[in-house]
């Protein structure tokens, strides 16, 4: 559940910050750039590609070889009512043909992550506990809330959709694993402690070993490039109503995601530290390929929960730089492990819709 579209709702809810981080801009009139999907000062895109066209698209990941990618959709025309996971080649774009979709099709799927060999994945899906789309929940008074359901968990899936292999089987909620690029092992979310905490576990789902221990919500991990660290996002609660506000939404299989900072730790959980410390909502992050960067969407700079665009970070929390200058809805940023290509998801061109596709940039620093 790193969540896709639905911050596109945050607008009503998130509250107005007035103190700003110093954020590094490059003037728009260096940009030689023609590309249409391009903004001036977005100097890091040397091109932009879109390959989805309609519906909310997000979680893209590569395939090993940089050659596959899995992404999850809610595209209506695709004959989804939620979810499901679809896979493409890197050179592949959907504007009028249907992508192989390699979930059941049954219930909800989330955060599908190629194995090494590139023949399998794996991904969390709630299709035990039905086979129909699991209820969206409604707001709390007025505030936006994500769904932590209990019924998923974790699997290994062949690219032609079959399961092979079921991963997690502690009740409650398992999902939002990723690989490190190692191929050795998998970081998650799970609530088997009673609290949202990230634990690792090898590709075959032995020793399962916890991360995290504080209250809060850790979840979105993902390895650097050498799998010595993680990166994650968190919300932290800190005053009594937070942390009575945290365990009763918590309760209700709800948590609160408009105020989250990254924070990072080696792979074993040691020397923990928050990363950012920007308010609103900080999340989707990924490590540069050279491991010394975080690439991440935020509102921060936002008045009113909008817009969310990518910035990067260095590890040591110096030289904040906006990466994006989009006036909606940029996230989800993961580099191709070769490092030379970047997808995320983006509300531009959609014609004013809702709608959140793919798109693939070639990366310059």
């Amino acid at each position: 559940m790193k969540y896709i579209y639905a911050f596109l709702f945050l607008v009503l809810f998130l509250s107005c910050k007035n103190e700003k981080a110093e954020v590094k801009t490059e003037d728009a009139a260096v940009s030689e750039n023609t590309n249409s999907l391009i903004y001036p000062e977005e100097k890091h895109f040397k091109s932009l590609k879109q390959i989805t066209f309609g519906g909310d698209n997000a979680e893209a990941y590569w395939s090993f070889d940089d050659e596959q990618i899995i992404f999850q959709s809610n595209n209506t025309n695709w004959g989804v009512a939620c979810d499901q996971m679809f896979l493409m080649n890197a050179d592949d774009t959907f504007d009028s043909i249907i992508p192989p979709m390699i979930s059941t099709g049954k219930g909800r799927t989330t955060c599908a992550y190629f194995l090494p060999g590139n023949t399998q994945f794996v991904y969390g899906s709630t299709h035990l506990g039905g086979d129909e789309c699991p209820e969206a929940p409604l707001r709390r008074e007025g505030k936006y809330v994500w769904p932590i359901y209990e019924s998923y968990d974790i699997f290994v899936a062949d690219l032609e959709g079959n399961i092979v292999k079921q991963l997690t089987t502690e009740p409650g909620y398992d999902a939002e694993a990723t690989v490190s690029p190692q191929g050795d092992k998998i970081v998650f979310t799970s609530m088997r402690s009673g609290d949202l905490e990230l634990y690792t576990m090898n590709i075959d789902g032995s020793e399962v070993t916890q991360i995290t221990d504080e209250l809060g919500y850790d979840g979105g991990a993902f390895f650097s490039p050498d799998g010595t660290q993680l990166i994650f996002r968190s919300s932290r609660p800190k005053t009594e109503e937070e942390i009575k506000e945290y365990q009763d939404l918590l309760k209700e299989g709800l948590v609160q995601p408009t105020e989250m900072e990254l924070y990072i730790c080696n792979a074993d959980g040691s020397e923990l530290r928050q990363l950012t410390n920007l308010g609103n909502a900080n999340w989707s992050p990924f490590f540069h390929p050279n491991g010394k960067k975080v690439l991440f969407s935020s509102n921060f700079e936002a008045e009113r929960g909008f817009p969310f665009n990518l910035y990067l970070i260095d590890t040591d929390g110096k030289n904040l730089e906006r990466v994006t200058h989009s006036e909606t809805f940029d996230a989800f940023p993961v580099f191709s492990n070769d490092g030379k290509k970047l997808i995320f998801s983006s509300n531009r061109n959609n014609g004013g819709t809702r709608d959140t596709n793919l798109f693939i940039a070639e990366w310059q620093d």
